[in-house]
């Protein structure tokens, strides 16, 4: 008689992560939602307030100081306490703040700039655990020959927030006044928080989960015991400062982190100037600006599932995980100097057609978390993407004020869109010239 006993191989795996990921994905769409509020309301925020471009620019920034100075010490609770617990304390924190932002309408206006700016900064502490913790989940549920493609997808949340919310935002600061466009879009980010810690666990907690997935997981280099409890953790090879030290000091990292720094320009333009440009170098009013804004989200938002999956063909086909992380950063940020060619033409289709084949580069060559995931070390995940988006998001700070200087000083975006597009170039050289070998990078025990 037969043997009635299947084998895990010929059960048909599960597919939680796809559920992992897709979660990912939607939070991380409310998240980039939340941080172009300003962006939206920006316009007719400054007419009330009275705003000049450069105070603009240091509110624009308020955001970054905070969420660059949070990100290592939000890696060390992620390391500490999870990503589960931690992200949802954030995502339910920075919505609160995002909603309190709406009502600094009802201030006068000296107290309102100072009130405002410390919301801002409020949100960037509650933000900064959020890609790291992506990151970490990303390895701890997803092979190696499938990670690319999941971290190019989470991360194209980024834009598809502009492809959804931008249209939406603009039609609430429109009819309704740009106060509510803070009230919405706060609401509905504590309602993302509650969904996310009713369904998000790990592999080795999920209910959804069935052993055919567990394994194919764990073969294929998943971290399955990334965020399992501390007792069945891998013990730690040194302190977090002894870890900061050593992923400071390899070059290989340096060249990822100067990479970040670079392509997030473009994102930060995209996030904070971007409709202010529409409106005040093109005549667009906000309303047309946040449906005009979704043509480039879109393309950025196609270029960035393309870019995983092409960089996850090129590993199947190759091998070699250097080249098939580098080749999609590289060339899309090649593509993304295209948006200086915005500076030499009028019409309007035009311009949107060059911005939107700058972000269909950016997301091709937006993988850098992918990279994370590839090269950070098993017990120090959370401090290494705290440290890549530290370093990541210094343009959050420096791309809002500098393009506010430019503007005071030339009274154009042209010299604006010229400093955005030299970052991409800068991008490119990094991964080709720096980086060197992409591989795990493995900590020394501490004597």
């Amino acid at each position: 008689m037969m043997s009635a006993v299947v084998s895990a191989a010929d059960v048909r795996r599960s597919r939680v992560r796809l559920f992992i990921v897709t979660m990912l994905f939607l939070v991380t769409t409310v998240n980039y939602a939340d941080r172009a509020t300003l962006s939206i309301a920006g316009p007719a925020l400054s007419k009330e307030l009275h705003l000049d471009p450069v105070a603009m620019g240091w509110i624009f920034s308020a955001f970054g100081w905070s969420y660059v100075i949070a990100q290592v010490p939000g890696g060390w609770l992620l390391d500490r306490y999870g990503s589960r617990l931690v992200y949802a304390f954030g995502i339910i924190v920075w919505s609160l703040f995002t909603l309190m932002q709406g009502w600094v309408g009802f201030l006068s206006a000296g107290a309102a700039i100072v009130v405002l700016f410390a919301l801002r900064l409020l949100v960037g502490v509650a933000e900064a655990p959020s890609f790291p913790a992506n990151a970490r989940i990303v390895a701890a549920w997803f092979p190696g020959n499938e990670r690319g493609t999941a971290s190019a997808f989470f991360n194209s949340g980024q834009y598809f927030a502009t492809v959804i919310f931008a249209p939406l935002m603009g039609w609430i600061a429109h009819d309704y006044g740009w106060r509510y466009v803070f009230f919405v879009m706060g609401a509905l980010g504590v309602i993302m928080g509650l969904v996310w810690i009713k369904t998000i666990y790990g592999p080795k907690e999920h209910p959804g989960i069935n052993e055919a997935e567990f394994d194919y997981i764990k073969e294929g280099g998943a971290l399955v015991d990334l965020d399992a409890p501390k007792e069945e953790r891998a013990p730690q090879s040194g302190s977090g400062w002894d870890h900061i030290r050593q992923l400071l000091s390899n070059r290989m990292m340096l060249g990822v982190y100067l990479g970040q720094y670079c392509i997030n320009t473009l994102t930060y333009f995209f996030l904070t100037w971007f409709p202010v440009y529409l409106v005040k170098e093109r005549g667009l009013s906000i309303l047309q600006a946040g449906f005009v804004a979704t043509l480039p989200a879109l393309c950025g938002f196609i270029g960035g599932v393309l870019g995983g999956i092409i960089s996850d063909a090129i590993l199947r086909s190759t091998g070699s995980l250097t080249m098939a992380r580098k080749i999609p950063i590289v060339g899309g940020m090649l593509l993304s100097m295209s948006i200086i060619a915005c500076n030499y033409v009028d019409g309007h289709a035009l311009v949107v057609g060059f911005m939107a084949l700058a972000f269909f580069g950016k997301g091709i060559g937006a993988l850098g978390w992918a990279v994370v995931s590839d090269t950070s070390p098993k017990e120090a995940g959370g401090v290494s993407g705290g440290l890549f988006n530290t370093f990541g998001n210094l343009s959050s700070i420096t791309t809002p004020i500098v393009i506010g200087y430019i503007l005071a000083a030339t009274g154009s975006f042209n010299g604006a869109l010229l400093f955005v597009g030299a970052n991409a170039l800068v991008a490119a050289f990094a991964y080709l010239v720096v980086v060197g070998k992409i591989e795990r990078v493995v900590l020394k025990r501490s004597s």
